[in-house]
């Protein structure tokens, strides 16, 4: 989408600090970090949130994950632990609107439940 903000990152036309990238996946920093680690990680191919992805899409979902669990060793947070959270709407604090996670982790996190 043209004026999506992940997606100009996704073409390079806004620099981020990507940690990770392969043909489906990009990873970068969080610019408003809420943790020592706090990284993004999307699908390059734009969904708005997880309502528009498909059954199809279950082999991208789960390498997202696979991602995630990949940069959580490089960060060093494996072991003491870390949160994946994938806000969905607006009522859930879905800012941008291309389907993205959020890795935190690196201190004692809050519960949320």
């Amino acid at each position: 989408m043209a004026d999506c903000i992940f997606c100009k990152i996704v073409a390079k036309e806004i620099p981020a600090q990507i940690l990770y990238e392969d043909k489906d996946v990009i990873s970068f920093r969080d610019i408003n970090p809420m943790a020592p680690v706090h990284l993004l990680i999307i699908p390059k191919q734009h969904y708005q949130d997880l309502n528009t992805a498909a059954p199809a899409d279950e082999c991208l979902l789960g390498h997202i994950l696979a991602v995630a669990q990949k940069l959580a060793v490089e960060q060093g947070i494996a072991e003491s632990g870390y949160r994946v959270v994938a806000n969905n709407g607006l009522n859930a604090g879905q800012i941008v609107d291309h389907l993205h996670f959020h890795l935190i982790g690196g201190h004692l996190l809050p519960d949320f439940a």
